[in-house]
């Protein structure tokens, strides 16, 4: 190991803000920048989220780290971004910089000594590509058929490993765990039921006599709708061939990291969890055990929730989400704004509901939107103490007890897919 040395710290930044992995991340080359800069000078341990938030990333002075989490993504994503560089392109670098969990100060060590297998075999943490998010909207089905083999085989391992590690992983906010989040979360935290964590693992339409071949259409979401679709007509006429079959093998980067969030957060409170392919999930383990689903909307809805005993007063559509029963200057449809090029931004709703299942002995909750930003920010919000104040405060209503089954309507700034301000719309309580 070498102590931490300006020159060798100033080096290993530059080699890194020249790379593929950073290029075309602006904000991760400044947030770079910043700490950069800061570690140099030795001042980075007294580093707070605000102060990097105005200095380091341009933000207003308004800026309220108990209500924005923009920093905390960033630092997350550099992260993410520095394992992934020293596993590819960076994988002979003498010098490795790091950015530890829980501060905002560069390390700077060295590889002599240790064999570059050994590093890249036991990688901090595991990301999915950045392309993935991309394939959320639709796929060209003319696109390059090697990505989409990759992709499906990533979220084959992405699965298997966040099997293993969230059963080991320590909750975030444990210093924060309170009575609001004891009434939010208690069907699971609460319960002797086992529970289960589904993400969502959308339906691709697979040319069975063309392997590697995809066809991704989100309003397809049932086999039985597949041969009425025009794009998958025109999938057979280009390749002349009729052979199709379905596929399950892709899960977006935003519904793993949900749900590795959610192990995180509730793992160590409840007694027994596993994670599952939404497409895996069948009647009789939403009967018996107690079910959280991360996702797009109505895929989830389609399937299970709109055969569930209550009727939904709120609910999903491409556009947004229908309000059946709007009350007085509530809108009848709250619709979502945003662009997905060159970058996912804008607003998008997100729902979250809680339902018995099949029997009534177990619950369901969903945190659903139609693009990921915006489920990522409904689980902020439930995660956050301040959040959950305000939530259990809407729910409980001047009754004061908190229901059994609800749902809650978000709305969701993002720039780039990252959540930057989330806001309470309105809620319902089902009976």
């Amino acid at each position: 190991m070498l102590s931490t040395q300006n020159d060798a710290l100033q080096s290993a930044v530059e080699r890194v803000l020249q790379s593929r992995e950073l290029h075309g991340s602006q904000v991760s080359q400044k947030l770079l920048k910043f700490l950069a800069e800061r570690s140099l000078s030795g001042d980075a341990d007294q580093l707070k989220e605000y102060t990097i938030a105005i200095d380091g990333l341009g933000k207003p002075d308004s800026y309220d780290p108990r209500h924005n989490s923009a920093v905390r993504i960033q630092v997350g994503r550099l992260r993410q971004k520095l394992g992934e560089y020293y596993r590819t392109e960076g994988k002979e670098d003498d010098v490795v910089i790091d950015l530890p969990k829980g501060c905002f100060q560069l390390t700077c060590t060295s590889r002599r000594g240790f064999p570059a297998a050994a590093l890249e075999s036991s990688p901090s943490e595991y990301v999915l590509p950045p392309q993935a998010e991309e394939m959320d909207g639709g796929i060209s089905w003319w696109g390059p058929a090697v990505f989409m083999i990759v992709a499906a085989m990533v979220a084959l391992l992405s699965m298997t490993y966040l099997v293993v590690r969230l059963s080991s992983v320590s909750t975030f906010n444990s210093g924060n765990w309170n009575e609001d989040f004891e009434k939010l979360w208690r069907p699971f935290v609460g319960s002797a039921l086992p529970s289960i964590v589904a993400i969502e693992d959308p339906l691709f339409v697979q040319m069975a006599s063309n392997p590697g071949i995809y066809y991704r259409d989100r309003s397809l979401n049932q086999w039985e709708d597949v041969p009425k679709s025009a794009g998958v007509t025109a999938l057979r006429s280009t390749y002349g061939s009729n052979s199709l079959q379905p596929s399950h093998y892709y899960t977006a980067y935003g519904e793993a990291q949900a749900a590795f969030l959610l192990g995180k957060f509730l793992g160590p409170r409840m007694r027994n969890f596993s994670v599952l392919k939404t497409s895996q999930l069948s009647w009789q383990q939403l009967a018996d055990n107690n079910v959280l689903f991360v996702g797009v909307q109505n895929l989830f809805f389609d399937k299970q929730l709109m055969q569930m005993p209550l009727t939904l007063p709120l609910t999903p559509f491409l556009n947004g989400v229908h309000n059946l029963h709007p009350k007085s200057g509530e809108p009848a449809d709250f619709l979502d704004n945003y662009t997905t090029a060159p970058s996912e931004t804008g607003t998008a709703y997100a729902l979250v509901t809680c339902v018995p299942g099949p029997r009534g002995r177990t619950y369901i909750e969903s945190f659903t939107s139609n693009r990921s930003a915006g489920y990522l920010g409904a689980l902020e919000w439930f995660s956050d103490p301040a959040q959950a104040r305000i939530l259990v405060d809407k729910l409980e209503g001047p009754s004061g007890k908190m229901p059994n089954y609800f749902q809650v309507l978000l709305s969701v700034q993002f720039v780039d897919d990252v959540p930057t301000r989330t806001n309470y719309i309105l809620s319902r309580v089902l009976h």
